[in-house]
C-alpha cells in the first residue's frame, strides 16, 4: 500500500510548496476586491458598501465551512479534498468573471468563501504530515502564502485591473487556480483522513473560560481590520486623492510592511505572545484612528499606511500563537475555532465597514476600526493582569 506521506524529501518539500502556493492563490482571491472596489462597483452600478459584500459573504461561509469540513471530509483522502476545494475556487473566479449583477457576483464569492473555509481546515496542518522531521519550517512556508498574496497577490491585481479590468484579473485568478489544482494533483502523496475527536474537541476547548476570551479578542480584531482594510482604495482615492499608480504602490507598500511585521513575529511571540499581540493592535489600531483624520496630508498617509501593514503582518502569528498558548494540548481544535473565528470576523467586519461607509463616509470606516483593534489591546492587557493576580492568589493553580 502507497505511503501516506512521501519518503523522498524532495518530493515531500514539492508537496509543501505546492500547498503553500494554493494558499496564495485563496489569499490573493479573497482580498482581490480590495483593490478593485471601486471598479467593480461603477461597472456594475452598485455601491460600495454592496461591493463590500464580495468580502463580507466569503468570510461568512468560510466561518460555516471550517468547523463542517472535519465532518463531511473526515473520510476522504485530504489529496482528494484539497484539489476538489482549490477546483472549486477556479468555478468561483469564472463565476465572478461572467457576473453582470451583484447577484451572480456573490454565488461566485460565495463558492469561494466554502472553498476558504475548507481550505484552511486540512491544508493549514498538514506541514507535520508531509515533513515530521521539520514541521515548524513545513508549517512556515505553507503559511508564507498568505504573505506573499497580501504583498505580491493584492497589489498586482490591483495593478493589472488599472491597466486591463477587473474581469480580467479573476480570469487570471481563475487559471491560477486550475495549475495548482494541477500541481496538488501531481504532487501530493495520498493523505488519508486521520482518527481524531472532532467536533467533541471543539466544544471542550469553548467551555475553557480564557477560550471565550480569546475568541472576544480575534472578534474585535479582526472586525477592526476588515472593516477598515476593505474601504481602504476608497480611502486613498476618495479622501487622500491618491492616483491609480499611487494605489497600487501604497497597497504594495502595505504588503511589503505586512511581511517584515510577519518576520518579527516570529521573533516576538518567542518572548511574549501577549505582548506581541497587544502590541500588534496598538499598530494597528492608532493608524486607522490617525488617518481617518490625516487625509490632506499625503506623506502622513503613506507613513500610517505602513505602520498599518507592519501590525497586520504580526496579526496571524501573534493572535494564533497567543490562542495556542491556551490549551497547548488541542492545537487542531484551537485551530479550528480560530480559522471560523476570523473568517466571521471578517465578513462582519466588512460588513459594519460598508455599512459606516454608507452612511457616514469613508472615514467613519477607519474610525471604527481603529476602536476596536485599541479594545483589543485593552481586552488582553485586562486579561493579563486577571490572569497574574489568579496565579499571585492560586500559586497551585
Amino acid at each position: 500500500m502507497q505511503s501516506s506521506t512521501s519518503s523522498n524529501p524532495a518530493s515531500s518539500w514539492l508537496s509543501v510548496a505546492a500547498v503553500g502556493i494554493g494558499a496564495f492563490a485563496l489569499v490573493t482571491t479573497e482580498f482581490l476586491p480590495v483593490g478593485l472596489l471601486p471598479q467593480i462597483s461603477r461597472e456594475l452600478a452598485i455601491s460600495e458598501g454592496q461591493t463590500g459584500l464580495m468580502v463580507t459573504l466569503p468570510g461568512l461561509l468560510a466561518a460555516l465551512t471550517a468547523p463542517l469540513t472535519l465532518l463531511w471530509a473526515r473520510t476522504f483522502d485530504r489529496r482528494l479534498v484539497l484539489c476538489a476545494l482549490l477546483a472549486l475556487l477556479a468555478i468561483s473566479n469564472v463565476t465572478v468573471v461572467m457576473a453582470s449583477d451583484l447577484w451572480l457576483l456573490l454565488l461566485g464569492r460565495g463558492l469561494l468563501g466554502i472553498a476558504v473555509g475548507g481550505f484552511w481546515t486540512i491544508g493549514g496542518t498538514l506541514g507535520p504530515r508531509l515533513r515530521p522531521e521539520q514541521a515548524a519550517k513545513a508549517t512556515s512556508l505553507i503559511f508564507s502564502g498568505v504573505s506573499i498574496g497580501t504583498v505580491a497577490g493584492v497589489p498586482a491585481g490591483t495593478l493589472l485591473g488599472e491597466l486591463f479590468g477587473w474581469r480580467v484579473v479573476f480570469s487570471a485568478a481563475a487559471a491560477l487556480s486550475v495549475v495548482v489544482t494541477l500541481l496538488l494533483w501531481r504532487t501530493l502523496p495520498r493523505l488519508p483522513a486521520q482518527a481524531g475527536a472532532g467536533l467533541t474537541m471543539l466544544a471542550e476547548v469553548l467551555r475553557l473560560r480564557k477560550t471565550r476570551v480569546g475568541l472576544v479578542a480575534v472578534l474585535l480584531i479582526f472586525v477592526g481590520q476588515f472593516a477598515a482594510y476593505t474601504y481602504l482604495s476608497p480611502y486613498l482615492i476618495n479622501e487622500a486623492g491618491m492616483s491609480a499608480v499611487s494605489l497600487s504602490a501604497i497597497l504594495l507598500g502595505f504588503g511589503a510592511a505586512g511581511f517584515v511585521g510577519n518576520l518579527a513575529g516570529g521573533w516576538a511571540v518567542g518572548r511574549s505572545p501577549a505582548w506581541t499581540l497587544i502590541g500588534t493592535a496598538l499598530l494597528m489600531g492608532l493608524p486607522m484612528l490617525l488617518l481617518s483624520g490625516a487625509a490632506s496630508l499625503a506623506p502622513a498617509v503613506v507613513l500610517l499606511v505602513m505602520v498599518w501593514g507592519v501590525g497586520f503582518g504580526l496579526l496571524p502569528i501573534a493572535m494564533q500563537s497567543w490562542l495556542f498558548a491556551m490549551a497547548p494540548d488541542r492545537l487542531e481544535a484551537m485551530g479550528a475555532i480560530f480559522v471560523s473565528s476570523a473568517q466571521v470576523s471578517i465578513g462582519i467586519g466588512a460588513l459594519a465597514g460598508g455599512l459606516a461607509v454608507d452612511h457616514l463616509g469613508v472615514p467613519s470606516a477607519l474610525m471604527l476600526g481603529g476602536t476596536l483593534a485599541i479594545l483589543t489591546a485593552a481586552l488582553i492587557l485586562v486579561s493579563q493582569y486577571a490572569a497574574a493576580i489568579q496565579v499571585q492568589w492560586n500559586p497551585q493553580r
